[in-house]
């Protein structure tokens, strides 16, 4: 049966994921008008409330909106993708199984943000003094962000001989 389902059943991280990324979002835009900032670490971080149309970094958002459906469309590709790739993991391979998971659960998590409302709501701001802002974020991107990580890491872990690496 664990052959059959490789390493689906690690979904439930993905879903953990959306859950808080979409509790988190619904309570910043509760608390906060746009772009209002509330220092948590003076100079160094703030909660804020921001709206993304484009991709990663704003990254086409000045365009008149055709960009939501390329994303779109883009993230359903995608996690399709991640879901068989769960599926025929390997019973030894749960490092490769989380890292998907989280990538998994961000572009869902944004991917309801940009059908549902047209836009990602971001709401974490890192920055220093008022001289270097990175730009907004939320779990999702976190999320995202920490599996790619794992998943750069993971092609490092194996024997560069061809041999399966062993955990």
């Amino acid at each position: 049966m664990s052959a059959r389902f490789g390493k689906l059943p690690w979904l439930w991280l993905s879903v953990v994921i959306i859950v808080l990324d979409q509790a988190t979002k619904f309570y910043f835009e509760g608390a906060l008008t746009l772009y209002q900032r509330i220092e948590v670490i003076p100079d160094y971080f703030s909660w804020t409330l921001a709206y993304n149309t484009g991709a990663a970094f704003s990254f086409l958002a000045d365009h008149s909106g055709w960009q939501r459906w390329l994303f779109a469309a883009i993230a359903i590709g995608v996690s399709a993708v991640l879901v068989v790739w769960l599926k025929r993991l390997k019973p030894d391979e749960t490092w490769l199984a989380v890292a998907l998971s989280l990538v998994l659960g961000g572009a869902l998590g944004n991917l309801y943000d940009r059908m549902v409302l047209g836009h990602v709501v971001d709401f974490i701001l890192v920055h220093w003094q008022s001289r270097w802002y990175f730009p907004a974020f939320n779990i999702a991107d976190s999320a995202i962000t920490v599996g790619a990580i794992m998943l750069a890491l993971d092609m490092f872990k194996g024997n560069k001989t061809g041999e399966p690496a062993h955990d």
